[in-house]
């Protein structure tokens, strides 16, 4: 299995509301014609949540969404990338957007928190008020997904191939407390714990679950965006 991450920046400040329709009710449900894509989701860096940032690189700061989609492996890519550019042809995509770091990377490690009961396998489908990520450095998943309010979390490592970093891995936290709260004790937890080998933190915060169902949230950020 294989997560493929997209780091976007919305590149008009005036583009969010289309980009989230867009996405919301063009782009990520045509991902699910194609047999291999298990999972599909979105997330927003609201102010609120890069004020509670422990981390950001120049490359990813400029991000306000993450989205990531779980494949069954990687035979499925060429597919995802064929339907991309049939969906570019059909002026079905996006142009004011900026992805600062996309693509594929393994799925290495899976953890549950014991009080969730359910199986580290499906800790991306359980709901949740959002995601606590971390890029670059390795992560102690033991000791992340005993955080109070921390469902589980997954690891992802980029791939061995030309151009792919081997040492950079993505790391997500499935957050069912106050995302607030939890995310500023995860932030605290990563700057108190010791830099593991030569990767630097790029990216470590939170990022918040998008309502689909309403567009309030979105009137509300706009103006600081």
């Amino acid at each position: 299995m294989l997560g493929f991450f997209s780091f976007t920046e919305i590149t008009d400040p005036k583009g969010h509301r289309e980009y989230n329709d867009w996405h919301s009710l063009d782009h990520m449900p045509e991902q699910f014609s194609l047999d291999g894509v298990l999972f599909g989701q979105r997330w927003v860096c609201t102010p609120e949540c890069q004020e509670i940032r422990a981390a950001v690189s120049p490359q990813l700061e400029a991000c306000h969404y993450m989205t990531l989609y779980l494949m069954s492996d990687p035979s499925v890519l060429p597919e995802f990338a064929d339907l991309a550019e049939r969906l570019r042809q059909e002026d079905r995509f996006f142009a004011d957007r900026r992805a600062h770091l996309s693509g594929p990377f393994d799925v290495q490690e899976r953890w549950a928190a014991p009080r969730v009961k359910v199986s580290a396998e499906v800790i991306p489908f359980r709901p949740s008020k959002g995601i606590y990520v971390v890029v670059g450095p390795a992560v102690d998943g033991e000791a992340l997904v005993a955080h109070d309010g921390v469902a589980g979390a997954w690891s992802f490592a980029a791939p061995t191939s030309p151009g792919a970093d081997p040492a950079r891995q993505i790391t997500v936290a499935f957050i069912d407390g106050d995302l607030a709260a939890t995310a500023a004790e995860l932030s605290q937890w990563c700057l108190e714990k010791p830099q593991s080998g030569r990767q630097p933190t790029e990216w470590a915060g939170p990022l918040a679950y998008l309502d689909t169902e309403s567009c309030d949230w979105f009137d509300r950020l706009t103006p600081q965006w």
